[in-house]
């Protein structure tokens, strides 16, 4: 290996003289994560970290140790053998700085060694002895759009500052137009030949030519992606002029309903309608106590795809994806705060490498673009991963595979290589906040957020071409990379603005995104109805070679851009301080509606245009098509079995478990999750809709749910588009929601516009859903997108060969909730009184476009439909009106896999047996597997006889529980099918599990999957056990509430509910940053007790909690806080990245010597889950009355496994009696296997005490279950506090 520890380099940084220390770190691979490398890369046999300390003077001895210390983090143990020969190491793009080394060098400063100017890290890659080197493939160790692989290790060329590149002009007026067309094609611009002539009259009228940053700037303002030039064009059908434009359809929604309930529509970032009165829990700027107030909480939403990205980077691309939509949820009006997410992917089919399927096609795919199991890979982890750190539940989604092959020779199949990613969610908003402020002259222009980064350029612009009709390079430049630990300290700057209720300094917030600055400053000062004058090198900037053109127009993440009141900057520029935030007043409003953008580097200006040429009235486009038959085939399921299409359909990724997208993203994060995917004692993801909470200290809440069906509009877009509402609908009323008339949706719309058969479908599925539908039910879309070109080509052994989309319609819906109590879920009942009935339209058993045709390499001819509008929304309501009365024992939509699958999904979620039986009279496939909109209800025998003549359609009993756990299927007086349910269950959960396998621990992969077999009495699931009663409250001391430090560092994102959950108990919760104890704004010393709460401190860019600890260890004015802090009498609570936090500062507290640290899960995954935990029988304040009981708890981490330095640590802590809080399975013994044991700890270690029991650290989180609504399991005899309230109400004793 390559022994540098300490070795120095010297660099010329700036024209200054510097050093460089490298020092080695450990593998940077684990043994599980190095075999996935060997099978892309055998010859790959380690990887070493590599870190490159670049200093302003040498570091001497004692502060390189201190450097080396800092810099150990990551598991010890279990790490594969050093071995190979270098081939070569991996470090970020030269010029550029990491997001990794910008807080890693924070941590740094902070720790003390100020004499540090940056900290990188790299990856040392070594391979096989006898491997060729020349041979090496280099692509699967780096990613070449953010990293160099360098040869020889010249560190010294990382600091290296390289000049600007400068300003380029296009020769418009000596070369005419064809100077315009040369730049459209060298910088991938997309325009169209309209907007070129539109360019070309312009500059001949500002006598003048464009520069480079002009045209790029143009291209990305006015593309498809954020323009929506088809679905505002003129439409021509059948040589007839429409009258009203796709948007003007969609915007017909809000008027038939007079814009009822909604505040905001069309016009901002998202959508806004009202929400209901609230308690809801803020910081007092002054005092930093938390306080709540009684105002509305009105709730935004908002859905965004960002497909072509993820088709090229999934996991940057989906990261990113969700990055950007969670800005556009904190950037409505002048400041709105995101809430719960969701997510949803279509691709084309898996092809599973040992799971080959008989509905797969070998369809091929362009080399740059990855395939659709990496996509399934990779991409979720992705979007999951932002969401975590962010600190958003991501609670909602789908999933669907679809391919087809349209012609005999594979050359035009329909599908989906270029990816559906959607991002979405909800989020709140103050009335005072909802709309913007214009600016007086003078308004500070603020870019808050992240440096400039050469990431992402061209997005918007490559997003509006079809895949691979643009070069791989300039596809590449178009993904971005995320940050998530930025956007949350720029979200805690929101935050504290909005907390100042009408004194918010912020008038107008934007976010940055598709174009980058170019967009996003333009549209503020645009909206604000002013010009801007701007200084472009005063945009932080990562990377001080980029030309104007990229530093202008680059998508660099984690960004936003604020107006905000001059006389107010000095108030906003201490919030961004205090959260660490980096921001840059970049210029200012002016009058008028010009922009200029001048260069100081440069003495020049970028940019020197009038707004409205810019963003005025380009081109309108026309768009027409002469209407065309489908020629469709009929289905012939004439040679299909019952149990060959049971098999089939139940592993066909739209219908089988989505699990292994799930569990990898933190689904309790807030305290306000009420309902998430995961249902039941045993955790089934089969919820039809997601609620949350609108408070700490309220019922009321928001439901969110999805619905597609874009198969069938290969068939009928008609029918797609009117199932895809449909479907959302269905799964929304599974909650409380006020009323059918207080439901909103988001439509996102795609397409492979440009054909004529394609833009007909597309016109009549907007059409039919803005025109009759929507309007029908008294329903409003505000919100929505548009992504028009869904489609790949490419060419293979000469052939021309594309895959394109059909019409895609993603709906949510959205709706404020009465009672998140009153949420009925598809677990079944244990009731042997009831009955399953099947509650429909009464249509036609249609099975076009079904699962069970899709499995068979069919489509068919028709499609299921909703006939009677009328009749559906009555539909609708008798469940709405039902559920209120409590008519419903579980209830679930029937959608994808039709019947049988719905009937399936409620029995895996309850464990128990059914006994389906279908009338004679029908036919067994297609009553099983037709997909026409419902429901299935489990009802008592008086409810049905209710039922049955209220149904505006059918009420039909078809099934009734079995105690056996077997399912079985009779038709008429016969039996067809005879199952048990873990078998049919484990068939169902078998793409999951294969997923799993492939991208985690497969391992733990089959220690969940094996659970499925056992029945309900051998493992009872989720259950309690208490030792205590969770509503009595101990008795408090009068006087004043007692003040309790809520210490965060940035990243962290737990601290609202662990606030709550004190307050609750009796606590003055106050909001101490650590920024707070630095400065002296605070001293530990003020409060009676402190708790480190959860999230991503720094990113975890030193390990989970390391960087947290470590920066608070090297500064000697914090460490003796802490230390006198430890040594008093004073309780101290750890949770989750509080309690690594804690654990790495063991050294000052007593009785802590012999804890561990905490380092990656065994299953190499971020785990979302519920867990059980037991008490031991230790003396700790904490837990006093507790020990004995059992109970569930929220984990969420992706470092929790203990890792001792010394073999006999765990014993001596039993002894002592420290070990808290173990993991234990559904009878209550200590938990060994996953998912039990969420993260591998040795004996189930979920939680300790010091010696004296003052100091508490544990993994899961009781902040976040606090309210009995707030738990995914129920005890019937819980009340309104849950039984870890015990624990907060402890503390004040």
């Amino acid at each position: 290996m390559e022994n540098t520890d300490g070795k120095s380099q010297s660099a010329n940084a700036g024209g200054v003289n510097n050093t460089i220390a490298i020092l080695n770190g450990a593998a940077a691979l684990s043994i599980f994560a190095l075999q996935k490398i060997q099978q892309i890369a055998p010859h790959v046999v380690y990887a070493e970290f590599v870190h490159i300390v670049h200093s302003s003077v040498e570091l001497d001895d004692e502060q390189l140790a201190q450097a080396q210390e800092l810099l150990t983090y990551g598991p010890a143990q279990e790490l594969p053998r050093a071995n190979g020969k270098f081939a070569g190491t991996v470090v970020p793009r030269l010029g550029t700085i990491s997001p990794w080394s910008s807080k890693a060098t924070d941590i740094f400063l902070l720790s003390g060694l100020t004499q540090v100017l940056r900290v990188e890290r790299g990856v040392r890659w070594y391979v096989r002895e006898d491997f060729d080197l020349a041979e090496l493939d280099k692509s699967p160790l780096y990613d070449r759009m953010t990293q160099d692989y360098l040869l020889s290790e010249d560190f010294a060329q990382l600091f290296v500052t390289a000049q600007p590149k400068p300003l380029a002009q296009i020769p418009l007026q000596s070369q005419g137009v064809v100077a315009l067309h040369e730049a459209n094609q060298r910088l991938g611009l997309a325009l169209s030949e309209d907007e070129i002539e539109y360019l070309e009259n312009a500059y001949t009228e500002l006598a003048r030519d464009p520069s480079d940053v002009e045209l790029m700037m143009f291209a990305q303002a006015n593309s498809e992606h954020c323009r929506h030039k088809i679905f505002n064009a003129d439409w021509q059908v059948d040589g007839e002029q429409q009258e009203i434009s796709l948007f003007g359809k969609i915007r017909n929604t809000y008027k038939q309903i007079n814009g009822r309930g909604i505040l905001s529509a069309y016009s901002d970032n998202a959508a806004v309608i009202e929400g209901p009165l609230v308690q809801r829990l803020w910081v007092d700027a002054a005092s930093k106590s938390y306080a709540y107030q009684s105002e509305a909480a009105h709730i935004l939403m908002k859905v965004e795809t960002h497909n072509h990205p993820t088709a090229i980077a999934p996991f940057s691309g989906a990261a990113t994806g969700s990055g950007g939509e969670i800005r556009d949820e904190g950037a409505v009006g002048r400041g709105s705060k995101p809430k719960a997410g969701l997510t949803g992917f279509t691709t084309s089919h898996l092809n599973i490498p040992d799971m080959p399927q008989p509905w797969e096609l070998t369809t091929g795919k362009p080399k740059h673009m990855v395939s659709a199991l990496d996509i399934m890979l990779e991409g979720p982890v992705g979007a999951a991963s932002f969401n975590n750190e962010f600190g958003r539940p991501a609670i909602n989604g789908y999933f669907r595979t679809f391919e087809y092959a349209a012609d005999t020779d594979g050359c035009v199949v329909r599908g989906y290589h270029k990816p559906v990613m959607v991002a979405g969610g909800v989020g709140t908003v103050r009335e005072e906040h909802v709309h913007s402020e214009s600016f007086p002259e003078g308004t500070a222009l603020v870019v808050l957020g992240g440096p400039a980064m050469l990431i992402g350029l061209g997005g918007s612009a490559a997003s509006s071409m079809a895949s691979g009709s643009s070069s791989s390079d300039l596809d590449f430049a178009s993904v971005q990379r995320g940050n998530p630990e930025m956007e949350r300290r720029c979200q805690e700057v929101i935050d504290g603005c909005c907390a100042l209720g009408a004194d918010n300094p912020i008038l107008l917030i934007h976010d940055v995104g598709a174009g980058g600055l170019s967009n996003a400053l333009p549209e503020l000062i645009d909206d604000a109805q002013t010009g801007g004058r701007i200084q472009l090198r005063d945009v932080l900037n990562s990377d001080l070679g980029m030309s104007p053109l990229e530093i202008w127009c680059n998508e660099a993440q984690e960004r936003y851009v604020l107006g905000i009141q001059a006389t107010q900057l000095a108030e906003f520029e201490e919030i961004c301080k205090r959260e660490r935030c980096p921001y840059a007043v970049v210029g200012k409003s002016v009058s008028g509606g010009d922009l200029l953008v001048e260069d100081a580097h440069f003495d020049n200006a970028p940019v020197d245009l009038p707004l409205n040429v810019l963003l005025g009235k380009a081109p309108k486009m026309s768009r027409s098509f002469v209407r065309q038959e489908l020629a469709l085939k009929p289905l012939d399921l004439a040679q299909v079995t019952l149990d060959d299409a049971i098999d089939r359909v139940l592993q066909f990724p739209a219908v089988a478990s989505k699990q292994f997208l799930i569990t990898i993203g933190d689904r309790s994060i807030t305290g306000l999750v009420a309902t998430q995917p995961m249902i039941g004692p045993w955790q089934v993801p089969v919820a039809d809709a997601a609620v949350t909470l609108s408070g700490f200290n309220t019922d009321r809440g928001e439901a969110f749910a999805m619905g597609e069906r874009s198969p069938l509009a290969l068939l009928d877009p008609k029918a797609a588009a009117r199932m895809a509402v449909a479907e959302a609908l269905t799964n929304v009323v599974s909650a409380d929601i006020e009323s059918l008339e207080r439901v909103v949706l988001s439509a996102n719309w795609m397409a492979a516009a440009g054909s004529n058969a394609e833009e007909q479908a597309l016109f009549d599925a907007v059409t039919v859903v803005g025109e009759e539908m929507c309007p029908a039910l008294g329903i409003a879309i505000p919100v929505g997108k548009d992504s028009l070109s869904m489609q790949t080509r490419w060419q293979e052994e000469g052939r021309d060969k594309s895959v394109v989309s059909p019409v895609t319609l993603i709906v949510s819906a959205f709706a404020p909730v009465l009672d998140v109590k009153n949420t009925v879920t598809p677990e079944l009942v244990d009731d042997d009184s009831s009955v399953l009935v099947l509650l429909d339209l009464g249509s036609e058993q249609r099975l076009g476009g079904s699962c069970l045709a899709q499995v068979y390499s069919q489509m068919g001819d028709t499609a299921p439909d909703i006939d009677d509008i009328a009749r559906f929304r009555a539909l609708l309501e008798l469940i709405v009106q039902g559920k209120r009365r409590g008519d419903f024992l579980s209830l679930h939509d029937r959608s994808d896999g039709g019947l049988l699958a719905c009937l399936l999904e409620m029995s895996f979620a309850g464990r128990l047996g059914l006994d389906i039986a279908i009338d004679p009279d029908q036919v067994l496939l297609e009553t099983l597997f037709n997909e026409e909109a419902g429901f299935v209800a489990q009802v008592s025998i008086a409810t049905y006889e209710t039922l049955k003549g209220a149904v505006p359609g059918r009420c039909i009993p078809v099934a009734k529980l079995r105690k056996d756990d077997r399912i079985v299927i009779s038709h008429g007086t016969g039996v067809v099918a005879d199952y048990s349910r873990a078998q049919l269950q484990s068939t169902w959960a078998k793409t999951s599990y294969k997923m799993q396998s492939m991208r985690d621990s497969a391992a733990c992969a089959e220690e969940e999957f094996s659970n499925i077999s056992s029945n309900r009495v051998d493992n009872p699931g989720l259950n309690a056990k208490l030792t205590f009663d969770p509503s009595e409250a101990p008795t408090i001391l009068t006087g004043v509430r007692p003040k309790i430090a809520i210490l965060r560092e940035q990243g962290v994102n737990g601290q609202i509910e662990m606030a709550a959950a004190f307050d609750r108990a009796g606590f003055e919760s106050v909001d101490v940053h650590m920024s707070d104890l630095i400065s002296g704004r605070f001293s530990l010393q003020q409060f009676h007790s402190l708790v480190a709460c959860g999230g991503f401190s720094y990113g975890d860019v030193l390990g989970g909690g390391g960087g947290w600890a470590k920066s608070a260890l090297f500064n000697g004015q914090v460490r003796e806080q802490f230390a006198e802090f430890f040594a008093s009498d004073k309780l101290t609570l750890g949770i989750c990245n509080g309690c690594q936090m804690i654990a790495q500062m063991q050294d000052l507290i007593p009785g802590a010597e012999h804890w561990p640290r905490f380092v990656r899960n065994r299953s190499e995954q971020f785990e979302g889950r519920t867990v059980m935990v037991k008490i031991n029988d230790v003396q700790t304040p904490w837990l006093e009355g507790m020990q004995g009981s059992v109970m569930p708890v929220a984990v969420a981490h992706g470092e929790g496994r203990a890792e001792f330095a010394q073999p006999e640590s765990l014993q001596l802590l039993k002894d002592h009696k420290q070990l808290a809080i173990q993991y234990v399975d559904s009878r209550h013994e200590v938990a060994n296997l996953y998912p039990d044991n969420p993260n591998g700890a040795i004996e189930g270690l979920a939680g300790l005490t010091a010696a004296d029991g003052r100091v508490l650290i544990m993994m899961p989180h009781p902040e976040r279950v606090f309210r009995s609504v707030q738990n995914v399991y129920q005890d019937a005899q819980w009340g309104e506090d849950g039984p870890w309230m015990r624990l907060f109400r402890n503390a004040v004793k």
